[in-house]
């Protein structure tokens, strides 16, 4: 999953695409790479993020919708406004990638998977409990759920390390094989980890993306898709994914 922020603040890549232009050009190269589904994102979610209205993201993304969902692969919204999914998902994107909010209804209007990311509200002070729990609330039959450990979303650093040595733990709840995302791209639980600033995480990136794949993780979503495809492509041959 090729990340194609087109807002001012994102962490790693914030003002680089805001244009049409300059985000159509980017979409086109992350599918070039090998991205097999865009995630594009109209607000940021970093720590202490500027909120933007439903208005304003929906004006980001109908500048640049028409020309991506013409790449050949699914869009992703990412997004916790419904009305923002909705207006994705019926002018050309495909999945719902919920950072927060209620989207079970949206998902179901349109039969869009939906991602769904543990984003801790509360404390057990056994992160990996808590998570599989999130993971057991939310299973439904009538949607395809893709979850998400949520690294960086509202854990300690120690938390989210403990999350990535142990994906395994995610692959199967109450005998049910779960579809999983991990979006770890250039995050600060790798500068925490290994002191590397933000612009220096993507091999550090790839390490944990080819281990999460060994774990049955689904979908890496990354920065850096000409890089790690690569190293995905390999580690899917290995693992005989």
């Amino acid at each position: 999953m090729g990340i194609l922020n087109i807002t001012p603040d994102s962490f790693s890549d914030g003002g680089f695409f805001l244009t049409a232009e300059s985000a159509i050009l980017h979409a086109k190269k992350l599918v070039a790479d090998g991205a097999n589904i865009l995630d594009i994102g109209a607000e940021s979610t970093r720590p202490n993020f500027t909120p933007v209205t439903a208005a304003e993201e929906i004006s980001r993304l109908e500048k640049i919708l028409p020309a991506v969902k013409n790449f050949g692969v699914p869009i992703s919204v990412d997004t916790y406004k419904p009305e923002v999914a909705e207006f994705a998902l019926a002018n050309g994107a495909a999945i719902i990638n919920a950072v927060g909010g209620d989207m079970f209804k949206v998902a179901k209007k349109f039969n869009a998977p939906l991602i769904l990311m543990h984003n801790k509200k509360f404390s057990s002070g056994d992160i990996i409990s808590d998570v599989k729990n999130f993971f057991k609330k939310n299973l439904r039959e009538d949607l395809q759920i893709i979850f998400d450990v949520g690294i960086g979303f509202g854990k300690t650093q120690e938390e989210n390390l403990t999350l990535l040595k142990n994906l395994r733990e995610f692959k199967f709840i109450d005998g049910r094989e779960i579809p999983l995302l991990l979006g770890v791209s250039r995050k600060s639980v790798i500068g925490y980890a290994t002191g590397f600033e933000v612009d220096n995480r993507d091999e550090a990136t790839g390490a944990i993306c080819v281990l999460a794949a060994a774990a049955g993780v689904n979908i890496l979503r990354v920065h850096n898709v000409a890089m790690i495809s690569k190293m995905l492509r390999m580690t899917d041959i290995l693992i005989g994914g």
